[in-house]
């Protein structure tokens, strides 16, 4: 009978440890828990969002309290008190940027980097918008002769996606243009500090994937830029005269492809070409396709904590991904590492893919960069 008793104990001493070696598993392998939303109410106070986007309050144009609240893939204005008159500055520029401004440079960045030695800027945004306020939803691309990352530089281009209300860009009309296959009215002038170009939509933009050189090079045709100058920064956000809250950017990303042949300046590292490599490959059928992706880490020194940021042209959709935690799964997209493959060797590998959906012709995404370093593509 004691026998049977030990027999009986050891049976259900096993049991327990099994149930708890079950628990712990599903502990380890469980999806890591969501980055908490950050306020911000300070009126140029900032965080970083995927450990290479800066997201700043920047609100300059009223003492009313101002705070927005930043996400995993942009921001929204949580409060926006205050108003100014519609026929003056706008109360503030509440904004996610890559690059450097007043100093501030976004992690990794390779900008300010010299226009000539850009192939090409591919981009991504996404806005919400609400009714009962006067605003812009601007995307802001900076240029100056030097390579400053500090100050007011020399040529502001904005995209103005939408307006709501009597407002208006700096300047006058000069006339209209196709630029990226859209078309828009062109505004020029000076607002005191530094000149204006802004490109106005005739309708609403929600959403748009688009080349920033496509804009840079209107600039330098118009004689506002030259290509020895530099792209300093590049910003999307709002400009609101009234009220505001609610207003979001929903996604955001940014890629500056360099020749390598130009330093990136005192934000980042060189944006060579050669730091990191992606493979993609895809499987399409009518509809669906799968991607699989391998990222190559050329440079000298391990990436730890990898991010791949991209762009999924439009109509495409995750539907399930596997090896990676993908913070999207449209429009703008950045592919992180895991607990089991957070770090990528130098010389080292990483792999990982994913399946989704598609409308109309299937493309592949333009660029690709690893926290915040633009790749090549095999």
């Amino acid at each position: 009978m004691q026998q049977l008793k030990q027999t009986g104990r050891a049976q259900a001493l096993f049991g327990t440890l099994l149930t708890s070696l079950v628990a712990l598993a599903a502990l380890l392998t469980a999806a890591p828990p969501s980055h908490a939303d950050t306020t911000i109410c300070e009126p140029f106070g900032t965080t970083t969002i995927q450990g290479r986007y800066v997201v700043q309050n920047n609100r300059w144009g009223t003492s009313a309290t101002q705070c927005i609240t930043a996400t995993d893939s942009g921001f929204r204005i949580a409060q926006a008190d205050g108003s100014v008159p519609t026929n003056g500055a706008p109360k503030s520029y509440p904004s996610v940027y890559n690059g450097c401004h007043y100093t501030n440079c976004s992690p990794g960045t390779n900008l300010p980097a010299r226009l000539s030695s850009i192939a090409s800027a591919p981009t991504s945004i996404s806005y919400g918008y609400v009714g009962g306020a006067a605003y812009d939803a601007a995307y802001d691309i900076w240029l100056d002769p030097t390579p400053r990352t500090d100050g007011v530089n020399r040529t502001e281009i904005m995209v103005w996606f939408n307006h709501v209300g009597s407002v208006q860009p700096v300047g006058s009309q000069t006339g209209t243009t196709t630029v990226a296959g859209r078309s828009w009215q062109v505004w020029s002038g000076n607002n005191g500090s530094n000149d204006v170009l802004s490109f106005v939509a005739p309708s609403a933009i929600d959403s748009w994937n688009f080349d920033v050189m496509d804009f840079v090079r209107q600039a330098v045709s118009r004689g506002l830029a030259q290509d020895n100058w530099y792209l300093t920064s590049v910003q999307a956000g709002f400009e609101p005269w009234q009220n505001g809250a609610g207003l979001a950017v929903t996604s955001f990303s940014s890629t500056v492809n360099t020749d390598g042949s130009t330093p990136g300046g005192p934000g980042g590292g060189s944006g060579g070409s050669s730091a990191c490599k992606v493979a993609y490959g895809t499987n399409v059928w009518q509809g669906g396709f799968t991607a699989d992706v391998t990222v190559t880490n050329a440079g000298p020194s391990a990436v730890d904590g990898w991010k791949l940021a991209f762009t999924l042209p439009a109509g495409q959709k995750i539907t399930s991904a596997w090896n990676a935690d993908m913070s999207s799964s449209s429009g703008a997209v950045t592919a992180g590492g895991t607990a089991y493959n957070a770090s990528i060797a130098s010389g080292g590998q990483v792999s990982f893919g994913f399946q989704g959906t598609y409308d109309g012709t299937f493309t592949k995404p333009a660029g690709f960069s690893l926290n915040g370093t633009s790749c090549t593509t095999a």
